[in-house]
């Protein structure tokens, strides 16, 4: 098990330092970010707290997931590596694109 923790179903409003005092109560936290919009800096509604061990994590777990924090009541688990990402990116195929191409072509003909 991993120290660093996903908190979701948070409100718009929490910040960084509302969710560091949160989770504060089970252990010492390394660090709390609410993760936001690069546009428009608003909040996405999640974020991650690592605390300082794994044994504390458990802890945040088993005592934070499900408890209400400013009206709403969080989700709390180990976070996921994040998933990588294709080559292209965004779905594309290559092998469609040109077939897409080749059969455009010969309708022009």
């Amino acid at each position: 098990m991993s120290s660093k923790l996903y908190v979701g179903n948070l409100l718009y409003e929490v910040t960084d330092e509302d969710l560091k005092n949160q989770f504060s109560t089970v252990g010492n936290v390394v660090s709390a970010t609410v993760i936001r919009y690069h546009d428009s800096g608003r909040s996405k509604g999640f974020g991650f707290v690592e605390m300082g061990s794994e044994e504390e994590a458990k802890k945040a777990i088993d005592t934070m997931n499900g408890q209400d924090f400013k009206g709403r009541k969080m989700v709390v688990s180990e976070a996921r590596p994040p998933k990588p990402r294709g080559e292209f990116g965004g779905g594309f195929r290559q092998r469609n694109r040109f077939q897409k191409r080749e059969n455009f072509d010969n309708q022009q003909a």
